[in-house]
């Protein structure tokens, strides 16, 4: 297969060596100029025996990887779900889940667990680390318990908290005088695997100091009996707790919860105390969609953040058996939000862009979760795991910093359109020709050969009144092949493309278009993941209350979407863009912010 061009495709990474399975690969630049990655890995699949911590350096940005390095042995108990800290020394630390005690099972919910017991047995037992003083060639023969506060959710637990159950994927966090490592509890096993969690973070004031392992102090934060919950009358389910630490030495934090929407919430006082937690949001106030996947935010060197989740509210149903997984799907694609500082009367808050797509597979149930970011020499890099692959991938970017511009953009995109009437609106204009999307591979005589092109429309348009079949665009031929944009009997605006063998269509969310008022839309159809986006007004839709999606996808043999050789513009159209590319969606917000 020839190289796919498109920077976003998940094969364009570079693999990081496991033993199979691989989770969370974590990284870390060290003091000798490498970067030192920490994975969860073994032969077999998550939660088996044999899943044990290994290390692994690149020394030119993640392109090669030496051998994997032992943190613990895959014939020892399960050791699982480290993460990484480095000191102002130069020593790297590692923290992770191990089941010193060699417990086989643990008590569960009946059912699932027909016996009442649970066999895997990766999320318990001692929270430990080791250490490195020579950038993570070797480890520390002895590990060190760190000391974790009980609390009511360990009390209530099957066992009495007698057996603690927790893991982690929160990148440790520091500030000038401590190191802060997260820690999700557990209350219980059962549907979903997790029935209960919230979310902790372990401050030791003395590690970024302290050479003796032995001497280093830990407290448990927040205060209280109580760690990192949902927002009120949310589900029982807050884990994954990604933080940040803001300019003014505020903390901020997200993680996953299984209501549809990820949560957050702030710290003023370094994580003793927070603020009630709320579903996150983005800068307009619209609740973000986000299934039970990790989302993780980080800041980068320029002061500014990104956000990694998938764009959807994939939530997990109790009461429906055959849908407890479907929390856990659609990983893919990967969407990122850029956020940037600005005061609240609380202190600093983020204000969150609208999401672009940076990552994505050919198949649909691929999953790639648990990410990492590093940077290097003014350049972004993203690791990413699929369970059975972990890969780096160098991020444009050009996409980055159009998402921190988003809130000043009041440009028009100019590259890759190819017909712009503005406000010389005739009935009827020649249509361009775009390019196919797929054709025939010419080295074999069969296949297909995926070209990963797109086309977007952006059309300006006030309606008298919102009954379905108006048209707005039309390009096509009588037997339906080519492009159309026309409203629905949904209140919505649609995109129809056609090659003459398959039909598609997407339309925008409901209740954005009303009668007698401007509306600026544009439908965005990406050869790469092969979605379809709608941004109205400056908002990229993702389905509100209305569906899981505000993006859908559309066949990945589409051959072309040329089809009349005119094209035919409504009446209450008042100016239209064609590009022969996709749009970004900072773009289109551009072009909204641009006016007519």
């Amino acid at each position: 297969m020839a190289e796919i061009s498109d920077w976003r495709h998940l094969s364009r990474g570079w693999e990081i060596p496991s033993e199979g399975y691989c989770d969370q690969p974590f990284m870390v630049k060290t003091d000798d100029g490498a970067w030192l990655c920490i994975m969860t890995t073994g032969s077999g699949h998550e939660g088996q025996s044999g899943q044990h911590i290994v290390s692994t350096r690149s020394t030119d940005q993640g392109h090669t990887w030496s051998s994997l390095v032992d943190v613990e042995p895959s014939d020892g108990v399960e050791a699982s779900y480290a993460v990484i800290l480095k000191v102002p020394s130069g020593r790297v630390y590692v923290f992770y889940n191990h089941n010193t005690d060699n417990v086989r099972e643990v008590k569960a919910d009946n059912p699932p667990y027909t016996d009442g017991f649970c066999r895997r047995v990766d999320s318990l037992g001692h929270f430990v680390f080791k250490y490195s003083d020579d950038h993570g060639l070797t480890w520390s023969d002895n590990r060190y318990d760190v000391d974790v506060r009980e609390m009511a959710i360990d009390r209530e637990n099957a066992d009495g908290g007698a057996l603690r159950y927790f893991w982690n994927v929160g990148k440790a966090i520091t500030t000038d005088e401590a190191a802060y490592v997260s820690l999700h509890k557990v209350g219980g096993f059962g549907a979903g695997f997790f029935t209960r969690s919230e979310g902790v973070l372990l401050k030791s004031s003395n590690i970024l100091t302290e050479g003796d392992p032995n001497k280093i102090t830990w407290e448990t934060l927040p205060d209280g009996d109580a760690g990192l919950r949902t927002p009120p009358k949310g589900g029982p389910v807050a884990e994954e707790q990604s933080y940040s630490v803001l300019s003014d030495g505020s903390f901020y934090c997200v993680y996953r919860t299984i209501d549809g929407h990820p949560a957050c919430t702030y710290s003023r006082d370094g994580g003793h105390t927070w603020s009630i937690p709320e579903y996150k949001t983005y800068a307009n106030g619209r609740l973000m969609k986000h299934p039970r996947a990790a989302n993780f935010a980080w800041r980068c060197e320029n002061g500014h953040f990104l956000y990694w989740f998938h764009n959807h509210g994939g939530r997990f149903i109790l009461e429906h058996p055959d849908r407890r997984g479907m929390a856990y799907q659609d990983r893919n694609p990967v969407w990122l939000c850029g956020g940037v500082e600005v005061d609240s009367p609380a202190g600093k808050v983020i204000q969150w862009s609208e999401p672009e797509i940076v990552m994505y597979d050919d198949d649909p149930y691929i999953r790639m979760s648990y990410p990492d970011l590093i940077e290097e020499g003014g350049k972004y890099y993203l690791a990413e795991t699929q369970k059975e692959v972990a890969r780096v991938h160098e991020v444009d970017p050009s996409l980055l910093e159009g998402m921190w511009g988003q809130f000043e953009n009041r440009a028009v995109a100019q590259g890759g359109c190819v017909l712009d009437l503005g406000k010389n609106i005739v009935t009827e204009v020649e249509m361009p020709t775009l390019a196919a999307f797929s054709k025939r591979d010419t080295e074999s005589p069969y296949g297909l050969s995926d070209l990963r092109t797109g086309f977007t429309l952006d059309v300006w348009f006030e309606l008298a009144f919102l009954d379905g079949g108006q048209m707005l665009l039309d390009a096509r031929l009588d037997n339906g092949q080519g492009i159309c944009l026309m409203t629905t009997d949904r209140g919505t605006v649609e995109v129809i493309i056609n090659d003459g063998r398959t039909e598609n269509r997407w339309d925008c969310d409901p209740d954005l278009i009303q009668p007698e008022q401007l509306h600026h839309v544009v439908a965005i159809v990406d050869g790469g993941p092969k979605v379809i986006t709608f941004v109205v007004d400056g908002v990229l839709c993702d389905g509100g209350r209305h569906r899981q999606f505000g993006w859908g996808r559309f066949s990945p043999s589409l051959y072309h979407v040329n089809g009349a050789k005119k094209l035919r513009v409504g009446l209450d159209v008042q100016a239209v863009r064609l590009y022969d590319r996709y749009l970004r969606t900072s773009e289109a917000i551009g072009n909204f912010r641009a006016g007519i």
